[in-house]
């Protein structure tokens, strides 16, 4: 008779015949009775109270077709635990003349038979109703006690046999490399696409897509939450990252959830997630339209402003979008590249490690097992055309680990000083006018900019806390809301008014250096307030206002900054 097998186990069942046990006691029972096994139907951590269940339902489905005569479990409490459900599916069952086998209870055929397999599904959904309510009771105390209630931890920790979290030496590493990768401005696509080149996967052993990236980067117990259904225990986990780089990334992610497309058509919006409305707070989005005269123009937009909620102009995409690329270049001087550099070549030679490696090896010792238990299988008598089919899986799952190996064995660049610092020298003297020129400054430098009619702050990455620069608006960078009418944008100009302050402060990039100097100078008709000076120099004349320039020693620490870690230049006009 040819039949199939179904096999289940239950994910608090800890005590139960693993799917690897009841698979061998079915083939040696469908040998010992003369059956021919033609296909397998297996759910993982799936609870038998329930037919919801995605093996089993298929497996009902296919009995439609005619193809098996007999299902055979390894007890009935794994076809179900629920009598309703259970007699339901027999009747479907037997009216395409499909039978339902136990390979461990000898149950006949005749009255008596039906009796015993009554009794038996009544204890199983007894057993259940009881397991659950024990169950429930020890996951609560469990959570009291902070402890695992068998779920799978997640990415980056490990369970001891107490069931107590450690974090997991091998796996943390990535937790903290995708947030950080994505708070620098790595893109989602680009994070899940290296990730499984390089086959590190899920906490479930799953490829990355965006939803499970999106829950890693969502899930607060890397930051020490032990979370309970509604219940959030502070400290309850070991955790991996620091709050700051968990709400930075919580930040870029509502953000972006709010922020529409990157791209409209061909055009490039490069600060798109980046311009924000220096009145509402709210993201400036881009857009492109024609004028009367048949012109494109392309400008940003409050996104209150189009829905009548805010006075923000909208402004010149290519305008706004030059003067933060020349901000930004301004940082690229000599002695910051050759910093960086130093840096980034130090930061490579010490991240480096094997654990890339490790995984693959260890993923294509797991194929060697198990083609070699497939093998036994196959000598033992199974199926041979299935277990066949499943070597030959396993062959080349082997296959492309091997060559993964020899990839990433061969691929450890790494990248020296002089290589560091040819491309930020690129990218300083490169065509300003080039996309890749400029968006390699802007998602490199710029945090976040705050537009106003007449002014700008911008937010740069810099060490421990953002850099900070406050500067004038020029002329040129503001779009009339009647250049959609068919007029032009204003003619370059000069502020309309001269009296600033100029503040220039320390800079750093990838590490905690400080990269530059901190001024503060006062203009105009007031006396110098301070200056506190570091290794670099800056020059003390004001771009905007040449005329006036002064500087002195900070006579006081009042007016000194810690490590001189912010740059923030603020002009009036």
């Amino acid at each position: 008779m040819n039949i199939v097998i179904y096999a289940r186990y239950s994910s608090h069942s800890q005590t139960e015949q693993s799917i690897e046990g009841q698979l061998q006691t079915c083939y040696e029972y469908a040998k010992n009775n003369g059956h021919t096994v033609v296909d397998e139907y297996i759910d993982r951590a799936q609870s038998g109270t329930t037919d919801s269940r995605v093996e089993f339902q298929r497996m009902i489905a296919d009995s439609d077709k005619h193809t098996f005569e007999g299902v055979l479990v390894y007890q009935l409490d794994r076809f179900a635990r629920n009598r309703y459900d259970s007699a339901i599916n027999k009747a479907r069952l037997k009216k395409n003349g499909v039978r339902v086998l136990s390979a461990r209870e000898n149950i006949s055929e005749d009255a008596s038979g039906i009796l015993v397999e009554g009794v038996l599904e009544s204890m199983a959904e007894y057993y259940s109703a009881e397991l659950s309510q024990k169950i429930r009771r020890g996951m609560n105390i469990n959570a009291e006690k902070c402890l695992s209630n068998g779920s799978n931890p997640g990415l980056g920790y490990r369970i001891d046999e107490e069931r107590r979290f450690h974090v997991d030496p091998e796996t943390s590493p990535i937790v903290r490399e995708i947030f950080e990768r994505y708070t620098s401005g790595e893109t989602v696509t680009d994070i899940i696409k290296d990730l499984n080149a390089r086959q590190i996967r899920t906490s479930i052993g799953k490829d990355f897509n965006k939803n499970s990236l999106h829950r890693l980067l969502r899930n607060r117990r890397y930051i020490g939450y032990y979370i309970y259904k509604d219940t959030e225990t502070p400290d309850g986990m070991p955790r991996i990252i620091e709050d700051e780089l968990f709400q930075r990334a919580q930040h870029i992610l509502d953000r972006n959830k709010q922020a529409p497309a990157r791209s409209r058509g061909k055009m490039e919006y490069l600060l798109t997630t980046k311009l924000f409305c220096g009145y509402c707070r709210e993201l400036m989005t881009g857009y492109g339209g024609t004028g009367k005269a048949g012109k494109s123009y392309f400008y940003y937009a409050c996104n209150n402003y189009k829905r009548h909620k805010c006075k923000k102009k909208v402004v010149s995409k290519q305008a706004i979008e030059d003067r933060v690329v020349l901000e930004c270049r301004k940082l690229l001087t000599d002695s910051n590249i050759e910093r960086i550099a130093q840096s980034v070549a130090a930061a490579c030679d010490a991240d480096f490690d094997s654990s890339t490696v490790k995984r693959l090896k260890a993923s294509l010792q797991e194929a060697d097992t198990a083609i070699e238990n497939l093998w036994k299988a196959l000598e033992s008598g199974q199926s041979v055309e299935m277990i066949t089919g499943r070597i030959e899986k396993r062959q080349q799952e082997k296959a492309d680990l091997q060559a993964q190996i020899a990839i990433e064995m061969n691929r450890q660049v790494v990248f020296t000083v002089p290589q560091i610092s040819a491309f930020l020298h690129s990218l300083k003297k490169g065509n300003i006018n080039d996309e890749h020129n400029r968006k390699g400054i802007i998602n490199i430098f710029l945090r976040a900019f705050y537009l106003w009619d007449d002014k700008f702050t911008m937010i740069l990455n810099g060490g421990d806390r953002p850099i900070e620069m406050n500067g004038s608006l020029l002329d040129e960078i503001e779009a009339d809301n009647a250049a959609f009418m068919g007029s032009s944008l204003v003619a370059d100009a000069p502020p309309r008014k001269a009296a600033c302050r100029f503040i220039a402060g320390g800079f750093t990039f990838y590490d905690n250096t400080l990269y530059n100097t901190f001024l503060f100078n006062s203009f105009a008709n007031k006396s110098p307030m301070a200056a506190a000076v570091c290794s670099e120099s800056l020059s003390s004349a004001c771009p905007y206002c040449p005329k006036v320039s002064m500087l002195r020693e900070c006579p006081t620490s009042d007016f000194m900054v810690p490590s001189g870690r912010y740059f923030a230049m603020e002009t009036n006009v």
